[in-house]
């Protein structure tokens, strides 16, 4: 595959990605992030004025600059998304007829990604050369 075949294969799919991610914002089991972070990954290998667009964005540019230079979630988008998560898988386990083991692999399913959201960092960490800093002015 040619590198401009791959450059517009990653624009076109960054873009779907951005659209995919806007319909998130106001449909309730579209995940809106995960399809940013795909955008911004998409847009960086194709095209840094885009790359640089969306991390400019005024509200979800913070958060994507935060994940991408240091993998970080912030602590009120970890509390939203827990609530979102038990909010909307909680109605079919508890309220719509199914297998008991397709219950058991929601709730785990919902249980890992719980887990990851939470063991992200909730800020960046001090680099050595930071904190060797301070330990110096003191």
């Amino acid at each position: 595959m040619g590198v401009n075949m791959l450059r517009w294969l990653l624009l076109i799919t960054g873009w779907g990605c951005v659209g995919l991610g806007i319909l998130g914002v106001v449909l309730p089991l579209l995940p809106t992030t995960p399809f940013l972070i795909l955008a911004a990954f998409c847009f960086s290998k194709s095209s840094p004025r885009l790359h640089h667009w969306l991390r400019e964005q005024k509200y979800l540019g913070p958060h994507l600059t935060s994940w991408e230079d240091h993998g970080v979630i912030r602590p009120r988008a970890k509390r939203l998304a827990t609530a979102m998560i038990v909010i909307m898988m909680s109605y079919p386990l508890f309220f719509r007829p199914m297998p008991w083991w397709l219950r058991g692999m929601i709730v785990i399913t919902m249980c890992c990604v719980l887990t990851f959201i939470w063991t992200r960092p909730s800020a960046p960490r001090l680099t050595s050369q930071s904190s060797s800093i301070s330990s110096e002015t003191e």
